[in-house]
């Protein structure tokens, strides 16, 4: 589809599309949270992407998608354990312990490691002082949500949690740049689809090993741990992930991830109003400077080194 054709998309369609990755998934955090206090962490992970991997890849495969190749399914394999094994293992593993605004902020450092990612081992971007700038915010920010100051009704993120979210985060960072450099499907759809099959497959395996699997029953669960699961493979997973891949072929990458200062807002609000999570004067403060960070990763230019940019110049 030419650019013209994407420049015309209805201005309805283009705000639901940002509406579902700015509220959808800021409202995942907690959907997370409610699962994971009712089924263990690895077990509702594995029944959240198993789900929607089967489903979205079933769906392109109906629509006529080509079957991946050997070296594609190798990429996909090594993606998906770092991302869906690692990454959300991670998280959902965390969120059984931490609150649920909390975790998303801390897991909004993912642009800062995906910055250092492109520094270091892609050497794609400069490591500059507002970088650096952005770096310290960061670790700041999470430093002070895991200080113990006494705020009435909320105790700090734990030592271990804080460091479960950090590795969740390196972890999708990890991913995001392994995906530039191993063989993947062309379609972003077979691949998503594919990368959540195999990485809900394995946290199943995860979980039986665990005894997870033991005496367990889907009909058991409570109604409303039931309801946010399908939230989460139904909204999260398939209508947020549609939305974000319609948007990046629409608008700028930087406009759409802007998602990232908004996610954790949205978590925060939700887990405080609906969750009964308490917030005190140290969120608001930890939070910025995490926020701030992100602001200055994200609008910061992703300048290359002069050997690199003179090899894109030839």
């Amino acid at each position: 589809m030419s650019n013209a054709q994407h420049e015309h998309a209805p201005l309805w369609r283009t705000l639901l599309a940002f509406a579902a990755i700015y509220f959808i998934w800021g409202s995942t955090f907690y959907a997370i949270r409610v699962g994971v206090l009712a089924v263990p962490p690895i077990l509702f992970a594995a029944m959240r992407f198993f789900a929607a991997g089967v489903l979205l890849f079933a769906w392109q495969m109906l629509r006529g998608a080509k079957w991946p190749t050997a070296k594609e399914w190798q990429g996909i394999t090594i993606v998906a354990l770092i991302i869906f094994v690692g990454n959300y293992g991670l998280l959902f593993w965390a969120e059984a312990r931490v609150p649920s605004g909390l975790a998303s902020v801390v897991i909004s450092t993912i642009a800062l490691f995906i910055a250092m990612g492109e520094v270091f081992i892609l050497q794609t971007r400069r490591l500059t002082a507002k970088l650096l700038t952005a770096l310290l915010l960061g670790l700041t920010g999470v430093a002070v949500l895991s200080l113990r100051l006494g705020a009435p009704g909320e105790a700090p993120i734990t030592f271990i949690g804080a460091c479960a979210l950090l590795g969740s985060a390196l972890c999708f960072a990890l991913g995001s740049i392994v995906s530039r450099k191993v063989t993947l499907p062309a379609s972003k759809g077979v691949s998503s689809g594919a990368q959540m099959l195999v990485g809900g497959s394995v946290q199943l395996l995860i979980a039986a090993a665990l005894g997870n699997l033991r005496g367990f029953s889907l009909f058991a669960l409570p109604a409303n741990v039931l309801w946010w699961w399908a939230y989460l493979v139904f909204a999260g997973s398939i209508a947020g992930f549609t939305a974000y891949v319609w948007l990046l072929a629409r608008e700028s990458p930087t406009k759409v991830g802007t998602y990232a200062y908004v996610n954790p807002m949205v978590a925060v609000i939700l887990g405080h109003f609906v969750g009964g999570e308490p917030w005190s004067i140290r969120t608001l403060i930890g939070g910025v400077f995490v926020l701030g960070s992100v602001i200055l990763v994200t609008t910061a230019k992703a300048s290359k080194p002069p050997a690199i940019a003179a090899e894109a110049e030839a």
